[in-house]
């Protein structure tokens, strides 16, 4: 009996020690817990930075194998504060569209009255839409019809839909031009290296049947074969059609169709600024008149005697 009250006793002074101990050495567990959380968050942090360089590199890695190659900048005469679009080259770049790029490329959102006062005069651009078919109706029978183009119609479509294009372009749907210099990194100069930057393939590289290679396009294959050669056509004004010439110029007429507003905008600032040249000589004026006395006056204190 005694041996088990001993028994007894000395488990239950062991658990109160062990509990003592036990709230003794959670005291300083809790430092080397913490100590060794941060030490495994400065592991983790390590790791996790490693592995974001590693990724970054992987990154730099692959587009340093990238032969893409980025358009040069060119001297364009549209680029000034102030300068406005060449249009005798808007004229020729809608020759070059017209007799090159239309054979592929639709204008869905370019409409024949917009030639009017920037390429043509508003006979010529109601002659250039009435050389066009364009089914419209129904008519009283309830049944299409063709008619001659007019001003309000937009330039037609090489295809009658999108599975059309591919079939004819090895599954390549050539894209809408009508907004492609803000749709193409680059702009104009995009546009020009594109049309001029045709060559033979590097070493390695691998092109499919009916691709040809542009180190401008992303990727470098491309299904448009090269369009734009020396006098591949005539100019009405009689300008030598070099390729160049040719690129320059329809890429000046994809820049106006982007953006029709052009010479608008920077005759409105011209506007602009002059008006606000005169309201700052006038507010100026006045504000010497008003407040001459008040600069020019001297303030004297005389106390009273």
């Amino acid at each position: 009996m005694a041996a088990n009250v001993g028994r007894i006793y000395g488990t239950a002074l062991f658990k109160s020690t062990s509990i003592c101990s036990v709230g003794q050495i959670t005291s300083y567990s809790t430092t080397r817990e913490w100590t060794s959380r941060k030490t495994l968050l400065r592991t983790l942090g390590i790791l996790t930075g490693g592995a974001g360089a590693l990724i970054l590199a992987l990154d730099r890695s692959v587009k340093a194998a990238n032969v893409d190659l980025h358009p040069p900048k060119n001297p364009w005469s549209h680029n000034g504060l102030i300068s406005s679009f060449d249009h005798a080259s808007l004229r020729r770049g809608y020759e070059v569209y017209k007799q090159v790029c239309a054979a592929c490329h639709s204008m869905r959102f370019i409409c024949y009255r917009h030639l009017v006062g920037v390429t043509h005069t508003e006979e010529q651009a109601k002659a250039e839409a009435g050389e066009q078919m364009v089914t419209d109706g129904p008519d009283e029978t309830g049944a299409m019809f063709q008619r001659p183009g007019k001003l309000s119609d937009t330039f037609p479509n090489p295809y009658p839909n999108e599975e059309a294009a591919r079939a004819a372009n090895n599954g390549a749907f050539p894209p809408d031009l009508s907004y492609i210099q803000l749709a193409r990194h680059g702009g104009e100069d995009y546009i020009f290296a594109l049309l001029t930057g045709y060559c033979d393939a590097p070493a390695g590289v691998v092109l499919r049947e009916g691709q040809n290679y542009n180190p401008y396009f992303p990727g470098g294959a491309i299904s448009m074969a090269q369009a734009l050669f020396n006098e591949v056509i005539e100019y009405e004004d009689g300008t030598p059609a070099t390729a160049s010439q040719l690129a320059k110029d329809v890429a000046t007429f994809l820049t106006w169709a982007s953006q029709p507003e052009h010479d608008d905008r920077k005759r409105m600032f011209i506007k602009c600024m002059g008006i606000l040249g005169i309201l700052i000589g006038v507010t100026y004026y006045i504000k010497r008149f008003k407040f001459s006395t008040l600069k020019t006056r001297k303030i004297e204190f005389r106390p009273k005697k």
